[in-house]
């Protein structure tokens, strides 16, 4: 879509492990069926907000860990109103700058995922993007848009090997960075809350009438796919390291890829305060590869889930992300539905 020197975008206009955004049929349908009185929403591990935005009639609560999700959950859903024409003279002056110079990016990142002058270019943004809102040139919400804009421009362009694990050695550049304008509604809903905290803990704070769970399914951490997003977002210039010139990740490692995670979705559930839990796990067990499996099996999902309420289960087919030569059939997102005693 072009309108008068710009593009825009829209919330499904990225890439993401486990993005349910083809899947939301599904999952519209089993909430409009079986929640009745649903005014409230929490979308707990909202990744880029793909569920959330099918929803956008009730109060919405998005969180995720990651800092370069929560900022897009709160480009499209935060509360507070912004001023869409600031946001196109910014996007259209950041693509037509071409006055490049050294800065983080360039030092970091040249010639691996981007060419030298897009990390200059995506440098200079950034800077740019914080400097304005420390200003007072711009409020929460358009610097979350313009961020939002910026994230979603540099995976259009990056030269990836699944993500950002790797970089495609002695590949030719020929995608340049052009930002588009995120088509977010300029006035959400005023009760609307966006956080970025371990779900385990924010449920402890908040309350929903549906309550909705994508956790991480196996062992792949999102903070190492997405590592390079994060720093970008986040904008605190740490030291990288190793061939694929990652951050230090420590803090944003989540349990629901380890060992624990049983015992993290038991407390998790314990403490949620809603009318409906909605859990979507899907049916890998031991299919693929070990980094594929699992984490948390059928019957321990059942046997938390039925201390809390009645459950029925709803599956729907789809094609499973998988790398190196996996073969996985037959797979099967599941949506587990816990009303809650009362």
């Amino acid at each position: 879509m072009e309108n008068k020197g710009y593009k825009v975008s829209l919330i499904n206009n990225r890439r993401y492990l486990g993005n349910k955004y083809k899947l939301l049929p599904f999952i519209t349908s089993v909430v409009k069926k079986e929640c009745k009185d649903i005014i409230s929403i929490a979308d707990i591990f909202a990744g880029t907000g793909a569920v959330s935005s099918a929803f956008t009639d009730k109060i919405l609560i998005t969180n995720d860990l990651m800092y370069s999700n929560y900022i897009c959950n709160f480009a499209w859903f935060g509360s507070e109103t912004y001023n869409q024409q600031v946001i196109i003279d910014y996007i259209i002056s950041y693509n037509s700058f071409t006055n490049i110079a050294d800065n983080y990016m360039t030092e970091n990142f040249a010639d691996t995922y981007f060419s030298y002058f897009d990390c200059a270019k995506i440098g200079f943004i950034r800077e740019d993007i914080e400097n304005n809102y420390k200003k007072g040139n711009i409020n929460n919400r358009e610097r979350a848009i313009l961020i939002t804009s910026l994230l979603y421009a540099i995976d259009k362009i990056a030269k990836t090997c699944g993500h950002y694990d790797a970089y495609r050695k002695n590949v030719v550049f020929d995608k340049s960075l052009e930002l588009l304008v995120p088509i977010a509604k300029t006035q959400n809903n005023s009760e609307n809350k966006c956080y970025n905290k371990d779900a385990n803990d924010l449920v402890k704070e908040i309350t929903a009438d549906l309550m909705y769970i994508d956790p991480p399914y196996n062992s792949r951490q999102y903070c190492d796919a997405y590592h390079l997003l994060e720093n970008v977002a986040r904008w605190e210039k740490p030291k990288v390291f190793g061939i694929a010139r990652k951050m230090d990740r420590t803090k944003l490692k989540s349990k629901y890829c380890t060992k624990n995670a049983t015992k993290a979705f038991e407390e998790l559930i314990d403490n949620i305060k809603a009318k409906y839990i909605l859990l979507s796990y899907n049916n890998m067990a031991q299919k693929g590869n070990e980094r594929s499996n699992a984490k948390i099996s059928d019957d321990d999902i059942m046997k938390i889930l039925s201390k809390k309420g009645n459950v029925k289960v709803f599956s729907e087919n789809y094609k499973a992300f998988t790398t190196g030569k996996s073969c996985i059939s037959e797979n099967e997102e599941r949506l587990f539905l816990c009303t809650i005693f009362k």
